[in-house]
């Protein structure tokens, strides 16, 4: 599954917890580091270029959100369309055309 290859790869979050200490969630160091730069540079281009990851990256760091938990939460999304393409064994379809 994606969330298998998202936790592979390095971009999958775990929480930082223990009793009743709640830290920020961090991802794990044990990862292969091509593909979580591979996916960095990916997440770069998206928000770069398509106007909805754009829309997704600015409305959360208005929000005040950390850029890099941002950039991470799109690289789960592209992980999971890609997945999702190859299991349905289709291309990918783009919603926002067909948007009213």
């Amino acid at each position: 599954s994606w969330r298998k290859f998202a936790s592979y790869a390095g971009t999958a979050p775990f929480p930082n917890q223990s009793g009743t200490y709640r830290g920020r969630t961090k991802t794990s160091k044990l990862a292969n580091k091509r593909i979580k730069t591979l996916l960095t540079l990916c997440a770069g281009t998206a928000i770069q270029y398509s106007t909805e990851m754009k829309t997704y990256y600015t409305r959360r760091i208005n929000e005040g959100k950390s850029k890099m938990s941002t950039l991470n939460i799109i690289r789960n999304k592209l992980l999971a369309r890609a997945f999702a393409v190859v299991n349905r064994n289709s291309n990918y379809v783009d919603t926002l055309k067909y948007a009213a």
